[in-house]
């Protein structure tokens, strides 16, 4: 068994490796991998040292890799003194998997850090989580997956889940209308206050720096949520742009201020396992047939303004778009994740008729026992 540290390709290449194509398994896309981990690309890295890509190899043969890095600004907000593990992925090996969360414990020991807790990919408004339930439901893009051996070599290993929470699906088709119309959103919107923002092409980057002022503001109490500067927001949504289908996302306006947002996305991983998360010469064809045939989302966040929270404004806003969602030929949506604490989110869940779809959990481990 050979560890390795900084072995970007073999990093990439081990979820393919161990997961097999029957796998509900998606990977990130390989120049998304890539950028997310390049030094001085990603806000969160302005500097080397402050993450660790691990893979661990049999015969040759990578079968587990983990990331380790820091958050400063989330350690500073929320007052703790944590390191985070990302993509863990690994074969059914034991060994496999000590050596790797070694590898990442080790890591985080060195700078002085006391909690290790993952996955983080790499922030909270990333992929977050470990699946453990629902390991057959075919996950949404930007949904965390993996099989369910991943949680039992976690707690062999000395980590406790917490924070539970859970992925969501809509059949869009089966959605009640009078659920809708419970929503309220037909009062509310019959005011000249509240209009829709428009979200044509040249819009889009207006509606994305709204959609990132409504993210602060409405997250702001969220636990381990961190204000997003414009340049980390940008990095993450970089290619939202190119994907965004202007008829399924809305930014509602209250006296001309942006007041709330749905941002939804078409699910993009039926194309993305097309191409084996690579771009190359048949991408192109791949995205037109994959355009042709789309007809699930998936609902990235939704945000209210804090002053105008509690008023049914995220109603308005959910029941204007699944109509506008099914006259657009979309069937299903996905929600990335809702935390089980988060009861005001999990009665808009049960009023639109949403079935959970995955249970996740983040794990952690002290660092200062042996």
């Amino acid at each position: 068994m050979e560890l390795r540290e900084g072995d970007f390709e073999a990093f990439f290449d081990t979820p393919f490796e161990i997961y097999g194509a029957s796998s509900p398994y998606v990977s990130p896309m390989k120049s998304d991998l890539r950028r997310f981990y390049t030094v001085g690309k990603n806000p969160l890295f302005p500097e080397a040292g402050n993450f660790a890509l691990f893979t661990v190899h049999r015969d040759g043969r990578p079968i587990g890799r983990i990331g380790a890095h820091v958050h400063p600004a989330s350690n500073q907000l929320h007052q703790t003194n944590m390191a985070y593990f990302a993509y863990f992925d690994c074969a059914d090996d034991a060994e496999a998997a000590r050596l790797l969360l070694q590898a990442a414990e080790g890591w985080a020991r060195q700078r002085g850090f006391d909690t290790i807790a993952g996955n983080f990919n790499l922030t909270a408004m990333q992929q977050i989580g470990v699946v453990t339930g629902g390991f057959d439901a075919t996950p949404y893009v930007d949904q965390v997956y993996g099989p369910a051996h991943i949680p039992r070599l976690l707690e062999d290993n000395g980590y406790e889940a917490y924070f539970p929470m859970r992925t969501f699906d809509v059949d869009l088709e089966a959605v009640d209308p009078a659920a809708l119309a419970g929503l309220g959103h037909t009062d509310l919107l019959a005011s000249p206050d509240w209009s829709f923002a428009p979200i044509r092409r040249k819009d889009i980057p207006d509606r994305l720096e709204e959609a990132r002022l409504l993210l602060n503001s409405g997250f702001a109490a969220n636990p381990m949520f961190v204000p997003l500067t414009r340049e980390e927001f940008d990095f993450q949504a970089k290619e939202l742009r190119w994907i965004i289908d202007p008829r399924i996302t809305a930014v509602l306006h209250y006296k001309g201020e942006a007041a709330g947002v749905v941002l939804i996305i078409p699910d993009l991983n039926p194309f993305i396992c097309a191409i084996r998360s690579r771009f190359n010469w048949t991408t192109p064809w791949h995205f037109l047939i994959h355009r042709l045939r789309r007809d699930r989302a998936l609902a990235v966040y939704m945000s209210v303004r804090k002053d105008l929270q509690g008023q049914g404004v995220m109603g308005a806003i959910i029941g204007t778009m699944f109509s506008r969602m099914r006259e657009a030929g979309y069937k299903r949506l996905g929600m990335t994740w809702v935390w089980d604490e988060n009861h005001a989110s999990l009665r808009q869940m049960e009023r639109v008729g949403a079935k959970p779809l995955h249970r996740t959990h983040l794990f952690r481990k002290s660092l200062t026992t042996a």
